[in-house]
């Protein structure tokens, strides 16, 4: 087996040839690297900027079950969710993901046609569960409530209008980001070189050419595949790749808009039957509401930002659900990501189109996997690497990763024993006492003063930022605030860290500078 890597900016000492380069380093392009390294292939994976710059870090952070495509009649896609969801849940990354409950309110703007329809899809979805063999320990199945037992789980609910709620369980993420990095890191564990700040500026189907951005230094390696796993950017480095992107915003409310709300809350959105705006409590005390749907045109722009007009409407529609609505005056941030939908022909909204994922291989030999979701990030990467072994461009072990827990991987059960700081376990698991070890070697200070949260607000702690440049690449602020933590959602929030960071990365610096 290849000694374990870690995870570093630039393109110094990078081998001159591999069995596989990986292009993009967001979900789909760190899973591609860790079942290609766990296939006992060489991997070099790169991005041109950072660990889950792009889509990967705007989702609503949830591990959905494929209820909305079950309703929209895409089988095939809402069990592939509901298989994924569970090993997920059970087996690679049971530390970052977990249970949330999900209660969508019975008032006056949910008739009993749609209530009885709502109701009919979560039975459905609980079936999809069953038949992916996810127990109810993982996720309950649904029930109806009465109007109190609503309220007792969301106090902010208007009490006038509401009849009872429907109930059911779907998985939540720690944070998108975090799974992406943690994917990146057990493919570097393996043995794969996971390089950032690496743009590749051509492509083959036989090797690559990249600029390290750190230096402006070029490099050729030579791969019998490159994998082009670039997203919403995938056009740039195979011209025959027609995508139609939609973006979804959503907001970033302090937990006390919406005080003592410890459940999702879904919404229904007018005038449709199966599309609903949630209103998202997470783990750091904010609430996420999202998501809208709205097509893209024109260029691709690194950071998508949300419209004016997507956050009025998603505030007009959870207002219907409250007695005292979130209001502009308390949206403290708002994000946008866009999804990279394959462009399909007489199909006009981006809403209709399948989420369904497709592996195309250009005139020039690249290979590229496209569309799909988070959630099934696996099976993308099994279906790509599959399908390069069908071609004979690869000679590979079948895949592992179904059974392969992720770095710091562990049962709740076996997490919530130990007495590692909590903030840490919820976010890196088993390696929680390997992050606080790593920043007491690095900086010589007192644990006091590395888990102390930058606020009340931020509970970024020193010690996972110091990680965050020892063991997962990050090279500046942006990095540490805005992907591994997710501190710039909130922009007040992120100028209150930015000492912190910079702290971090000149200890950090410190100690690398000294071996």
């Amino acid at each position: 087996m290849p000694p374990a890597r870690r995870i570093v900016p630039g393109l110094a000492g990078v081998p001159d040839e591999v069995d596989v380069v990986v292009v993009g380093l967001g979900i789909t392009g760190a899973g591609v690297a860790l079942d290609a390294v766990t296939r006992g292939l060489t991997v070099l994976a790169v991005d041109a900027h950072d660990l889950a710059f792009g889509t990967s870090r705007w989702s609503s952070k949830l591990v959905h079950g494929g209820l909305r495509y079950l309703a929209q009649g895409q089988l095939a896609i809402a069990r592939e969710s509901a298989v994924e969801r569970g090993i997920l849940m059970e087996v690679t990354a049971p530390h970052l993901v977990r249970p949330l409950p999900m209660l969508t309110p019975v008032n006056d703007a949910m008739p009993r046609s749609r209530t009885a329809f709502t109701w009919g899809g979560l039975q459905a979805g609980d079936a999809l569960r069953r038949s992916a063999r996810t127990t109810t320990r993982t996720l309950p199945r649904p029930r109806r409530l009465n109007s109190t037992e609503a309220l007792g789980l969301a106090p902010a609910l208007r009490a006038d209008t509401l009849r009872g709620g429907l109930l059911a369980w779907d998985g939540q993420l720690e944070d998108d980001a975090r799974l992406v990095v943690t994917v990146a890191r057990t493919a570097a564990s393996y043995g794969a070189h996971v390089r950032t700040r690496a743009r590749v500026t051509s492509a083959t189907g036989a090797g690559v050419t990249m600029r390290d951005e750190l230096t402006g230094t070029t490099y050729d390696v030579r791969a019998r595949a490159v994998v082009n796993a670039t997203g919403v950017w995938a056009g740039g480095l195979d011209e025959q790749v027609r995508l139609r992107p939609s973006r979804g915003t959503h907001l970033v409310l302090r937990g006390s808009a919406l005080p003592h709300t410890r459940v999702a809350v879904m919404v229904p959105i007018p005038d449709t039957t199966s599309r609903f705006a949630m209103v998202l409590p997470q783990p750091d005390g904010t609430i996420y509401v999202g998501l809208t749907d709205e097509p893209v045109t024109g260029p691709v722009p690194d950071v998508p930002a949300a419209s004016e007009a997507e956050i009025d409407f998603l505030l007009g529609v959870v207002a219907t659900a409250f007695t005292t609505p979130p209001t502009r005056r308390e949206v403290v941030g708002a994000f946008a990501g866009l999804r990279p939908l394959l462009e399909v022909a007489g199909t006009d909204a981006t809403s209709d189109l399948s989420r369904r994922h497709a592996i195309l291989t250009s005139t020039t030999g690249v290979t590229t996997v496209v569309g799909g979701k988070l959630t099934t990030y696996r099976r993308m990467a099994q279906d790509t690497l599959d399908a390069l072994v069908a071609a004979g461009r690869l000679d590979a072990d079948p895949c592992r990763t179904a059974s392969l827990p992720l770095l710091g991987a562990a049962a709740p059960d076996d997490l919530r024993r130990t007495t590692a700081p909590a903030r840490l376990v919820r976010r890196f698991g088993t390696d929680a006492e390997l992050v606080l070890a790593t920043a007491r070697e690095v900086t010589g200070l007192a644990d006091g003063e590395l888990l102390a949260p930058v606020s009340e607000d931020v509970p970024a702690t020193l010690a996972e930022l110091v990680f965050a440049v020892t063991h997962e690449g990050a090279h500046d602020i942006a990095d540490l605030l805005d992907r591994r933590t997710r501190v710039g959602l909130v922009a007040a929030d992120r100028t209150a860290a930015e000492p912190l960071a910079r702290r971090a990365l000149e200890l950090a610096g410190s100690a690398a500078d000294a071996t």
